[in-house]
């Protein structure tokens, strides 16, 4: 999911629909909201972030700052202008990207992608999660999941769902904690119950390939990872 910041709730919505219409989940805060989300927000859905887009509003570098002490993922900066004093004080702040509007949102989540492998190598971390037996591979790049190194193929909201399930391996997680994560708390043209529909898809497909399910589900305490 993408957090979209901005005084502007007309700028914020544009993206979120944006995001929508890729089949990505986001939602829009206001500024002044940000910290009593992420104050709220459970360690394993903030993790699931996949990035901050900032637009241009008063006092946006010491914002920045504190987001950065908060979270580690990607904050891409908005501009109105071309300003190169703007977009090195940004950088200073803690930005790992500037892009000047218009912009798609296709080429931010590019550019967020990019940011997540350098971040990853960097920093040593692997990019993907392996189950126990080393068969099936979970990308947390975007790729779908590898069993016995061959790709298996898989919708967008059924890989979300995998990679937010592997990211908390052995926790279980709730359906509505799902549903945040893949579609964002603005889409409300959606049902939680579409999560099981999914989970129910995919849990098929991986026992097809694997002869066993990496997904263990509990009626009161959710789903888990125990690959």
């Amino acid at each position: 999911m993408y957090i979209v910041v901005d005084e502007r709730e007309s700028v914020a919505a544009h993206y979120v629909e944006g995001f929508s219409v890729e089949g990505v989940a986001a939602r829009g805060l206001d500024v002044r909201d940000v910290r009593t989300w992420i104050d709220a927000t459970p360690p394993q859905d903030l993790a699931a972030v996949q990035g901050f887009l900032i637009g241009d509003f008063a006092d946006r570098m010491a914002f920045t700052a504190a987001l950065r002490s908060l979270s580690g993922a990607p904050i891409i900066a908005l501009n109105e202008t071309r300003s190169l004093e703007q977009t090195l004080a940004l950088f200073t702040a803690g930005i790992d990207d500037v892009v000047r509007k218009p912009v798609h949102v296709r080429e931010i989540i590019a550019r967020a992608g990019a940011i997540r492998r350098r971040t990853n190598r960097s920093e040593a971390k692997p990019a993907s999660t392996p189950d126990k037996s080393g068969r099936l591979t979970v990308h947390t790049d975007g790729r779908d999941p590898e069993i016995d190194g061959q790709s298996l193929m898989l919708p967008r909201r059924e890989r979300d769902i995998l990679d937010y399930l592997a990211r908390n391996r052995g926790r279980p997680v709730t359906k509505g904690q799902i549903f945040k994560a893949v579609y964002g708390d603005l889409d409300t043209a959606v049902d939680e119950s579409v999560v099981e529909g999914h989970i129910s898809k995919l849990r098929k497909k991986l026992r097809m390939r694997l002869g066993y399910d990496p997904i263990e589900a509990k009626r009161l305490a959710g789903y888990t990872f125990v690959g």
